[in-house]
């Protein structure tokens, strides 16, 4: 299927010519600065951040491109994930006409965008094994329908969407199909960033914030076509990510085996920590998981959510949600945290029963 998509894109956004920076204006070294009003002291800090960071990442993109396996230009970075989402929408859809669709129970924020820029949302929930209705989906598509959001491994059920569905989708949408892959490097299953050159319209969504370990630093990563990578560069700020977020990035990106181990031990916590919970009478079910967290259907999420609280272990209510009607989102913490979960619920089913 061929797809043009600077037909998808608004005509505002065709026509934008992005805000030109010094940093964009001048690229390579000087030894002397005077072009973008900073101050030419320094900064009241050990490190000097008087200077304004490379808008457009280079350093971060090349490593990430050495990981991933995909050219620099094929990347964008954003302060968080949110940002991503929120450029998408920007690029794709005009407020007040078109519509995007989203597969509930799914991360939150894809609602939230569309509705701060004016986007008509379609919810299309998943079956109620957690998996994508193709038939309904087909059906919710109109003229209008720019975007496609999945989250696989989903967040919060936490399992990978069957990935034939996915390329269902990617062969016969007419729009942008964006894969939220956040917790893919706890997943068996295999990213959908090497199939860019297949798809035209796909954009990959990935995160430093998991298993990276640095959700303080708001680093979101997309993958696409350069079309649409350089659609995001044009819309976005011109210093989007900061330079101490761009520094520890890179120096993060450096320790390859740290994170790898953090996340084999973290995938053996899940499989133990999902069979102790099986064995407790308040767990009712323990969904699979290809996440770091796990899906918990409980006898009384809410009293045994406030009980947690009040022992000072904080998990994450989803009882409210739709298809995750008495369930609790717990994230697979150290082993020693695990443990004391464990204990906790232990003692609340004694006094419960």
């Amino acid at each position: 299927m061929t797809i043009d998509i600077e037909q998808l894109l608004r005509e505002n956004i065709k026509k934008l010519v992005p805000y030109s920076s010094a940093r964009d204006e001048f690229k390579g070294e000087a030894s002397i600065f005077l072009d973008a009003n900073e101050n030419a002291f320094g900064s009241p800090l050990p490190s000097a951040y008087n200077r304004y960071p490379d808008p457009l990442q280079w350093k971060l993109k090349e490593r990430i491109a050495e990981i991933k396996g995909v050219p620099a230009e094929h990347i964008f970075i954003g302060n968080g994930s949110d940002e991503v989402i929120d450029i998408v929408y920007r690029a794709f859809c005009n407020p007040g006409v078109d519509n995007v669709i989203i597969c509930p129970p799914t991360y939150g924020m894809y609602e939230v965008s569309a509705n701060i820029n004016d986007i008509a949302l379609r919810r299309v929930p998943l079956t109620p094994d957690f998996q994508l209705n193709l038939e309904a989906l087909e059906e919710a598509v109109d003229g209008h329908t720019k975007l496609i959001f999945l989250c696989s491994p989903n967040n919060p059920t936490g399992n990978a969407l069957r990935r034939g569905d996915i390329e269902v989708l990617l062969n016969n949408f007419k729009g942008i199909v964006v894969i939220d892959e956040a917790y893919i490097n706890y997943s068996r299953h295999k990213s959908f960033i090497q199939e860019l050159t297949e798809y035209p319209n796909l954009v990959v969504m990935q995160t430093l914030s998991k298993a990276w370990g640095l959700a303080a630093l708001r680093v979101g990563m997309a993958f696409s076509s350069t079309v649409i990578v350089d659609v995001m560069n044009k819309i976005k700020p011109p210093y989007n990510v900061n330079q101490a977020s761009q520094e520890l990035a890179l120096q993060a990106l450096g320790n390859v085996d740290q994170v790898n181990a953090w996340i084999r031990e973290t995938v053996r916590e899940r499989e133990t920590l999902a069979a102790a919970l099986t064995a407790l009478p308040l767990v009712l079910h323990v969904y699979p998981s290809d996440a770091n967290f796990i899906l918990v259907k409980t006898t009384d999420p809410r009293g045994i959510y406030q009980y947690l609280v009040d022992k000072g272990i904080i998990v994450r209510d989803r009882s409210r949600i739709e298809l995750c009607e008495g369930c609790l989102r717990i994230t697979i913490g150290t082993p020693e945290e695990n443990r004391e979960l464990l204990e906790a619920l232990g003692v609340y089913a004694a006094v419960a029963h």
